[in-house]
């Protein structure tokens, strides 16, 4: 039976036409039919379901979430990494990239093969985010130091091969590197976007050396900006055609220089992150995060010495909060929770709320304060249905 959602505002994602007023969307796995509400016509199959006074946009896409709900990536268990997917479809994310971060060469391996088999049962992973141990110990941020490794060709072809080939992002400190140019070209030859993050390289460098064309956690964990030397920062402001994660809590980066970020790269640029931990949901207490004690506390994570771990960030607050730090617009703020990374990786049935699509959609009330249900390819979630470990 196919369902349609009724009476809603509706914003597509699309250009041509980015918001209907009281319109319908019908579905199952994929879209059907969307417009206005005077051109429905209803079938014997249809479900409809009522969305008065409530907004439709598309599912968001995370690129960057290592854990929730009690569940990590790397614990690298096929059904925690689904149980942690169910979770992070709830708070809208209806594609996500399983991330790891700096561990043993063995454990990002096993890792691989979980998400691997993840996937094949729950299409909501669309992808793979190497984050580490490719990276720099001078911004290891909570990447434990001990399994810090200089970029490595054959370690990337391993655990891409591991995983399926669903390495789709990998983050590295392009100037630790000893053979940069043959490990980049991999990444390029295989549809892997290269990201600069954890990285102490100049501009220079990372306009002369460096192919890298994505910038991880903008601001956090890298070279800064300043006067003398640009840096990581820097360069991801200054380059058009860099994009630039950006984790919208509040506490990675303050507001102000949220907006700083937006009116430099505008939303055709920012991927909204969650840089995600297993303690997300699981509200204040004492969790971990690659074998480090976590303290959350007023939805902020902490190492023992005061370094953020990831965050608790649920994307939906993520979504409200780029358009309170910055005044962005409904479409803006949604080409930045979807349409930005469908277009970025090549997620072609995804960021949009077109006929033939993935039925990947999000509905919230009027005024953007509750995330009413998810729809991940036409499957119902809502926040109740969160089981944490």
């Amino acid at each position: 039976m196919t369902k349609v959602l009724t009476h809603a505002t509706i914003y597509t994602g699309e250009h041509e036409q980015p918001v209907i007023k009281d319109a319908y969307i019908r579905f199952d796995k994929q879209i059907q039919a969307i417009g206005p509400m005077e051109t429905l016509v209803l079938t014997a199959a249809d479900q409809v379901i009522r969305a008065d006074r409530q907004v439709i946009v598309p599912g968001f896409i995370d690129v960057h979430a290592h854990g929730a709900y009690g569940y990590d990536t790397m614990d690298g268990v096929k059904d925690d990494i689904i149980n942690m997917v169910h979770g992070q479809i709830t708070e809208g994310i209806t594609a996500v990239f399983p991330t790891t971060m700096t561990q043993s060469v063995e454990k990002i391996a096993n890792s691989m093969r979980a998400v691997n088999e993840a996937a094949q049962v729950e299409p909501a992973i669309v992808g793979v985010h190497l984050e580490g141990p490719f990276i720099n110990p001078h911004y290891k941020g909570a990447q434990p130091e001990e399994y810090i490794i200089a970029p490595n060709y054959d370690l990337v072809k391993e655990w891409n091969e591991l995983s399926g080939n669903r390495v789709r992002l990998i983050t590295y400190a392009p100037e630790q590197a000893e053979a940069l140019r043959a490990f980049e070209d991999y990444l390029l030859a295989h549809d892997i976007i290269g990201s600069v993050g954890h990285s102490n390289a100049t501009r220079e460098f990372l306009q002369k050396e460096s192919k890298a064309a994505h910038i991880t956690h903008l601001y956090n964990a890298q070279r800064p900006m300043s006067h003398r030397e640009p840096g990581v920062t820097g360069h991801a402001m200054l380059e058009k055609n860099i994009r630039t994660e950006l984790i919208v809590d509040g506490f990675h980066v303050y507001p102000d220089m949220v907006n700083l970020a937006y009116q430099l790269k505008t939303a055709q640029r920012i991927d909204l992150i969650t840089d995600s931990m297993r303690a997300k949901g699981l509200g204040d207490g004492v969790s971990e995060l690659g074998g480090q004690t976590v303290y959350v506390k007023d939805k902020q994570a902490r190492l023992v010495d005061g370094t953020l771990a990831g965050s608790v960030l649920e994307f939906d607050d993520a979504f409200r909060n780029i358009m309170a730090f910055t005044g962005a617009s409904v479409p803006e703020a949604i080409q930045m929770a979807s349409g930005n990374q469908a277009e970025e990786f090549g997620l072609t049935t995804k960021g949009t709320l077109t006929i033939g699509k993935d039925a990947d959609l999000n509905v919230f009330s009027a005024d953007f304060t509750r995330l009413e249900a998810t729809y991940s390819l036409g499957r119902h979630f809502s926040k109740a249905d969160v089981k944490t470990k």
